[in-house]
């Protein structure tokens, strides 16, 4: 199991920040009064210091990836995960904040100042990830699974941005300071640069056998099959993961600590009512006090499913969030602000295996790995999720990928991988933006219909890139 902690996130932050004040004793007067401006620590200032600049830019790196991967983020900003799931219908915007209210309703305008702090957060830590790889390749290339962990890191930012936001997402970079500039990338090429990064890190890992050495493979096993099946590799994804490898008791988990940084699905969701930015979501909710019906939602905050236990209700307005208005909705599966996330599983292994029999026809392979998963109790992070009654194998094709979607969608609850699985069922699956995303009329402001938007928009503040001028298009 690997864990990250945010111990080493601070240190690291701290040694960027520290700056240098020399004041001799005939000019402490002027030097006392003078504007105080200590220098900054750059990357590549901290690698010259050799094996442990470069372990420090390591150790920053994933302090830096806690920022904008699922339950990162700010007391008043999300991270992009967490943005993807509610455009879907896995969170409802119980907020004051504009930001969120759009979001969710599926209009997001272009100078959303939440998702372009978001957007930004992960591309600064792709850069941290590179940096890290050029200090400890220098400094310390005997580190070979630290330097894959490292390869893992970029190709995980390449292949979830690709996941939710719009086709036209640039990668640059920076060489020796100064920033190289690069076209926008569809979508799919996004996956297959992030492919190209995890082949970088498994071409170090394998064949390790120490434990830190399988983690890093592990992860990096399940992040490339991911992509894969983003592409619609399928039966190519589900071979690099059977249970023989990735097995089904593997997590990947983000840790946090009360003096560094709070799990964010805590901030907005878990501590109670009165700051709750987010509820969980339904199929149901309350327009002008009166029932609404929400269209292809999956009901989370109805169904009863032990996999995502709630507290509350969609239609009781005596118990609301911070906006006053919204009924309010608990998850009690982050009950904590230091419980973990899981950021990659054995489980997730098991769910692109099945859907490769859903892809090949196999419906009853795919149900005998789906009641596998369910008739058996399963811990993600410190959740525990006891076992369940199998389902029966549907009648049709298309009510099989319904119920692939609504499984993979209860075990992967709030981790990010929602909105990247509604584009699918549109571009793989051929059907309409109408027939997955939330549809109908939008709760707040009036009850105005909800939006056509299917994934994130890169941000106007990208245009200080004199290649990109906008998404290429939005399609999903």
């Amino acid at each position: 199991m690997t864990k990250l902690t945010n111990h080493a996130q601070w240190a690291v932050a701290g040694l960027l920040s520290v700056g240098a004040l020399s004041i001799s004793a005939c000019g402490i007067k002027d030097e006392l009064l003078s504007p105080q401006q200590p220098g900054t620590i750059t990357a590549s200032a901290i690698a010259t210091a050799g094996a442990a600049g470069a372990e420090a830019l390591r150790v920053g790196a994933l302090g830096q990836m806690k920022v904008w991967t699922v339950g990162g983020g700010g007391s008043n900003g999300n991270n992009p995960m967490m943005l993807g799931d509610l455009l879907t219908d896995v969170w409802k915007s119980g907020d004051t904040f504009q930001q969120h209210n759009e979001t969710d309703q599926r209009t997001i305008s272009l100078n959303n100042t939440v998702l372009q702090t978001a957007y930004t957060a992960a591309q600064n830590s792709r850069g941290r990830f590179y940096d890290a790889i050029n200090a400890l390749t220098t400094a310390s290339p005997d580190k070979k699974s630290e330097i894959a962990e490292m390869y893992w890191g970029v190709g995980l930012v390449e292949m979830s941005l690709s996941e939710v936001f719009c086709n036209g997402v640039p990668f640059g970079s920076v060489v020796n300071g100064s920033p190289v500039y690069t076209d926008p990338l569809t979508n799919q090429q996004g996956f297959a640069l992030s492919i190209t990064h995890f082949d970088s890190a498994l071409a170090l890992v394998n064949g390790a056998t120490d434990s830190y050495s399988i983690g890093v493979r592990n992860a990096t096993l399940v992040a490339k099959a991911r992509a894969l099946v983003d592409m619609g590799k399928f039966a190519e994804a589900a071979a690099l993961v059977p249970a023989s490898v990735v097995p089904t008791n593997y997590q990947y988990l983000i840790t946090y600590s009360q003096p560094t940084q709070d799990n964010e699905i805590w901030t907005y969701n878990g501590q109670g009512q009165s700051v709750a930015r987010m509820v969980v979501g339904d199929s149901v909710d309350l327009l002008n006090g009166q029932k609404n019906i929400i269209a292809n939602a999956i009901p989370f905050a109805s169904a009863n499913d032990p996999r995502v236990p709630v507290k509350g209700s969609s239609t009781n307005p005596s118990v609301v969030s911070i906006d006053r208005t919204t009924p309010f909705v608990q998850q009690l599966i982050w009950l904590n602000r230091t419980d973990p996330n899981v950021l990659f599983s054995g489980i997730d292994a098991r769910l692109i295996e099945a859907e490769a029999k859903l892809q090949a026809g196999d419906v009853a392979g795919m149900m005998t790995i789906l009641n596998t998963l369910r008739t058996t109790p399963e811990t993600l992070g410190n959740f525990q999720v006891p076992a369940m009654a199998p389902l029966a194998t549907p009648s049709t094709a298309d009510a099989a990928v319904s119920l692939f979607f609504r499984e993979k969608a209860f075990w992967q609850f709030a981790r990010g991988t929602r909105l990247g699985d509604e584009r699918r069922l549109i571009r793989q699956y051929g059907r309409t933006q109408d027939q997955v995303f939330p549809t109908g009329l939008f709760f707040k402001n009036g009850g105005p219909p909800y939006g056509t938007d299917v994934n994130l928009p890169v941000t106007d503040n990208e245009k200080t890139n004199p290649k990109f001028q906008g998404c290429l298009d939005r399609n999903a």
